[in-house]
This record gives C-alpha cells, structure tokens and sequence, in this order.
C-alpha cells in the first residue's frame, strides 16, 4: 500500500505539533511548514522520521504554487491540516486596519491558497482530506479578538463551501474547532488572568483544559477512512464549552 502524505501548517508547536506527532505515529510521511528553522526542524527530529521539516512563510502567497508543488513531485497529497493561525489580543477600537490584515492575511489568504494548490493535485490522483482548524472564537463573542474572530468564521464559512465543491472529487473537508487547550501560551495567557481562566473552566462542563493531543486525535479521525462519509463538519473539542451554561 503507498504510503500516505500529509501536510501540517503550523506544526513545529502546540496544536500544530500534537497533530503532525499524532499523523507520524501511524505511519503517515508528514510535512511540518513553519516559518523558523531551528524550531521546524527540532519538532521533526522530536516528532521522528515520518516529520519532514519545510521552512516557509506563509505570507509568501505568490511562493505557494511552488512549495506546493515541490511536495506532490513525487506523488499525490493525501492530507493537509490548515493549523497556522496568529492571534492578537487589542481592544476594538485600537486594532488598526493593519492589524486587521496581518491577521486575515495569515488565518484566512494563506488557507486559500494552500488549500487551492493542494486540491490541484488531489484532484488528479484519488482525492483527499482536507482538515481546517478553527476555534471557539468562532462560535460565540469573544473581546479584543475581532480580527482573529472575523478570520475563524471565514474559516468555518470557507470549510462548508469546499466540502460542498469538492466532493465530486472525493475530497473531503472539515474543521475542528479547538476550545481551550493546556499549551504554553494558553496556560501564560490564563495564569497571568486568574478570573479569566476560571469564567474558562466554570463554563466548560468536563471542568478541565483539553490536550493537545485531543486536537490531534480529532484531526486523524478526519484525516483517514474512519470519517469516509464525514465531509463539511465543524466538530467542537472544547469539553462542552460551546454548550456551556
């Protein structure tokens, strides 16, 4: 059986990494894009030899082709998980339109185009899983976080609108929308915010923060044949936080 290939954007820390591990341990060749390379480059040795490092910035639009290109010389790409994303924390009327574009940029014209790139091959092989990673931002109002708010809602938008054109390919899409997770910028950004992070796990029913490797799992289960008739999903694992009262 051909080995499968996968890309991970983002996927040298967080969320990212536990997902491109979670793809590596069962076998699965996986691509980690990430803008540094010392940072790429050590996840993949620690994630082992199914890790290849790219080092590429995604804001690079017009240098997507290529990089995508180069990946499938050798093949189909049977999975890409759209996991880079930034963030950033103003209050409404001090986020410039600069700002606003840094973040839609990154979040939303970078998915684009490695999603448009991808499926160009995927079309001409047998098809494919596309997994888009959104979050909890999306689902309800958040403060000082517009920009990042306005990105994840294209996100979830952009994931029924593919699933919904490229099905006729066998390409599938969803989107796992992350609730709040014990990484390290999480944990700095709730433990400097003590009343922040109990409104958090008061309104989460399970009463914890999730792990990455709950994100990751999630992600394989869209990514292989489990999900075969699963295509333009928003799957929260957030611990019931969406549902919260």
């Amino acid at each position: 059986m051909t080995k499968k290939i996968a890309i991970v954007t983002g996927g040298n820390s967080g969320l990212g990494f536990a997902t491109a591990k979670k793809l590596c341990d069962n076998g699965i060749t996986t691509y980690v894009i990430g803008r540094t390379k010392d940072k790429t480059e050590d996840a993949c040795t620690e994630i082992g030899s199914n890790a290849i490092p790219i080092i590429f910035d995604l804001n690079n639009l017009s240098e997507i082709p290529a990089m995508i290109a180069d990946i499938a010389k050798d093949g189909n790409i049977d999975i890409l998980v759209n996991n880079a994303g930034i963030n950033s924390k103003k209050e409404f009327t001090d986020v410039s339109d600069e700002d606003f574009e840094n973040i839609i940029h990154t979040n939303i014209k970078s998915v684009f185009s490695v999603s448009r790139e991808v499926v160009k091959v995927m079309k001409n092989h047998s098809g494919g899983s596309i997994i888009n990673i959104s979050s909890m931002a999306s689902q309800y109002g958040i403060p000082k976080v517009i920009a990042y708010s306005a990105s994840k809602g294209a996100i979830e938008a952009m994931t029924r609108a593919m699933a919904v054109e490229l099905a006729q390919f066998n390409i599938r899409v969803n989107c796992v929308a992350p609730g709040f997770i014990k990484t390290k910028m999480s944990a700095k950004a709730l433990d400097s915010d003590p009343e922040r992070k109990n409104k958090v796990l008061s309104r989460t029913p399970m009463g914890i923060l999730g792990e990455p490797s709950d994100i990751g799992d999630a992600v394989f289960y869209f990514a292989t044949s489990e999900s075969k008739f699963v295509t333009g999903t928003i799957l929260p694992v957030d611990g019931g936080n969406s549902i919260g009262f």
